[in-house]
């Protein structure tokens, strides 16, 4: 039988020994677990940073896999630990909407809250719930499997809706959602639900800061260099580039700033 995955997403950073000190709570109750990091560079408080994030990756592990994510500006505070189980994944998370993501992307949909305190680490730090119980819980799971266990469910779970692109007339208004780490800006437009930009000969401008991108390149490597071109990004949203250099630096924009797609 092949063994749990748990995944781990956070805004803990690497630095310090949060992360490891998780990975050692979750490994004393199953050694036999493969812990995966998506990462721990999540901005820091930022639940929608999270929200995207973990939207964009989990559909990419194996079934059962086991997600935690903990981005969780208010440990400590009456905010409810979740178990959620989706069509084929499950989650451990704070209930603040850092799973909204992946509420919009699944049809079958349950959630717990946790409230089965024999599976958390005692006693409970007010600072670290990602150890003392998030970590324990989707440990526990990876053992049992009984969802049911770990608490209520319950309907009321917090989500938020991730940023679309509003339509005006032939002009869409975008916002950057992401800024990775090689400078390219990844816009909340998905280029399936905008099919005019990839037909063929289509004409657009996209304004972003004070410049103007009518290029829809296929690769990174297409892009003349140090000129700020566009592409359908690996997770099909409309990205802004520039061939080995740094697209937020050379547009002067960032994450929030809106961007203009016209269609011309």
């Amino acid at each position: 039988m092949a063994r749990p995955i748990i995944t781990l997403t956070t805004d803990y950073g690497t630095g310090d020994h949060l992360v490891g000190v998780m990975k050692g709570v979750i490994l004393s109750i199953n050694p036999e677990v493969n812990i995966v990091d998506i990462t721990h560079h999540v901005l820091a408080h930022d639940i929608l940073d999270g929200a995207v994030t973990i939207a964009q990756a989990y559909s990419y592990f194996p079934p059962k896999t086991i997600h935690l994510v903990v981005v969780d500006p208010g440990v400590g505070t009456a905010r409810r630990p979740i178990l959620v189980a989706s069509d084929q994944h499950y989650f451990v998370a704070p209930d603040n909407g850092v799973l909204s993501g992946v509420y919009d992307q699944t049809e079958a949909l349950y959630v717990w809250n946790i409230t089965s305190e024999h599976y958390f680490r005692n006693p409970v730090s007010s600072t670290f719930h990602g150890r003392d119980i998030f970590a324990p819980c989707a440990a526990w799971l990876s053992k049992s499997w009984q969802t049911a266990a770990f608490g209520d469910p319950i309907e009321d779970f917090t989500r938020f809706s991730i940023p679309k692109p509003k339509v005006d007339g032939t002009a869409f208004k975008c916002i950057v959602l992401k800024v990775d780490t090689f400078g390219n800006l990844m816009t909340n437009l998905k280029i399936a639900d905008f099919p005019a930009l990839v037909v063929p000969d289509a004409k657009f401008t996209i304004r972003a800061g004070k410049t103007e991108i009518r290029k829809l390149l296929p690769t990174f490597a297409s892009g003349t260099p140090n000129e700020p071109f566009a592409v359908t990004g690996s997770s099909g949203y409309l990205e802004l580039c520039v061939n080995k250099g740094n697209a937020s630096r050379v547009l002067g924009i960032g994450r929030g700033a809106e961007v203009i797609v016209q269609i011309e």
